[in-house]
């Protein structure tokens, strides 16, 4: 795996990748005293048997074990959809505290409606902790900034530490482009002005994305610079924020929904966890039927 140092107490970057979503997962760590965050962790998921694993969490386990570090914090950029969010797995094997950005109140309110959950808590409380733009967390001797980023979600967050920026579902490698920014409560002239924070950071910044869908089969990358993106991402490079929402409002409307949404979302706004057991001691997912009528269907 893929892994960046960069002496003098800046971070140690590590990505795991998962490529049945195409998700990537971080740990960052304090190299003078062990201490990290975990971001964004993955909690495997079968649909067709409705099973879940924990592959992908144990993976970042078992790295944390071989490096002698210490989580101190286990971080969620954003409700994901497209994968089911590790994060109460890892903080019951390591006691860290979960994080994810205010605004996630705002994401809760609107998919309790499309579900039809009125009873689900929608005050974060499925979280130690809810983070505002511009609040610092200590990873050790380390320093995380928040950076509120919305647009693919109306509560994505992006944490800055030292040189380097974890900014989820905003922009992706160079050759990638941007990503979309049509799910409820998504708006890409937010999400143009919030890859406008981002590209602000000094031009060394190591940008780590969420996502790599591996354009033309090349292997997984997830590690580029503010000044690289600036140079090379064909969504931004000579682009007016018009011209930018025109061409990613008009790209939307050609993708079809990710795979997982309907069974990520419905956990991931309750922190990662599942629904409570009904009355015959199964717990079970709901499927809103016919709530997304324009959705493009899959190829095939």
């Amino acid at each position: 795996m893929p892994q960046s140092r960069v002496p003098h107490g800046r971070p140690v970057v590590q990505g795991f990748y998962e490529p049945c979503s195409g998700s990537v997962q971080y740990v960052v760590s304090d190299p003078a005293t062990g201490h990290c965050a975990v971001i964004d962790p993955v909690l495997d998921f079968d649909p067709c048997s409705g099973s879940f694993a924990t592959r992908s969490a144990d993976a970042i386990l078992a790295y944390l074990r071989a490096e002698g570090l210490t989580a101190a914090w286990i971080l969620d950029t954003h409700p994901h959809a497209d994968h089911v969010s590790a994060a109460p797995y890892l903080r019951e094997r390591t006691g860290a505290p979960t994080a994810i950005g205010v605004e996630v109140t705002g994401v809760q309110r609107l998919w309790r409606e499309i579900y039809g959950l009125p009873d689900l808590p929608a005050d974060g409380s499925q979280w130690d902790r809810l983070l505002r733009d511009g609040e610092v967390l200590r990873i050790g001797e380390l320093e995380a900034r928040v950076l509120f980023s919305p647009g693919h979600t109306l509560a994505s967050v992006s944490y800055v530490v030292g040189d380097a920026a974890f900014v989820h579902d905003t922009v992706f490698m160079p050759d990638s482009g941007t990503a979309r920014a049509d799910f409820p409560g998504g708006d890409a002239r937010a999400l143009w002005r919030s890859i406008g924070r981002i590209l602000s950071l000094p031009p060394e910044t190591r940008i780590f994305t969420g996502h790599d869908y591996r354009p033309g089969g090349r292997e997984a990358r997830w590690e580029s610079t503010v000044a690289e993106q600036q140079r090379c991402n064909p969504h931004l490079v000579d682009q007016t924020e018009a011209g930018f929402v025109a061409a990613r409002e008009a790209r939307d409307r050609t993708l079809p929904l990710p795979r997982l949404m309907l069974h990520a979302l419905q956990m991931n706004i309750r922190g990662g966890r599942p629904p409570p057991p009904e009355p015959d001691g199964g717990q079970y997912l709901r499927i809103p039927l016919n709530r997304f009528p324009g959705a493009v269907w899959p190829a095939g």
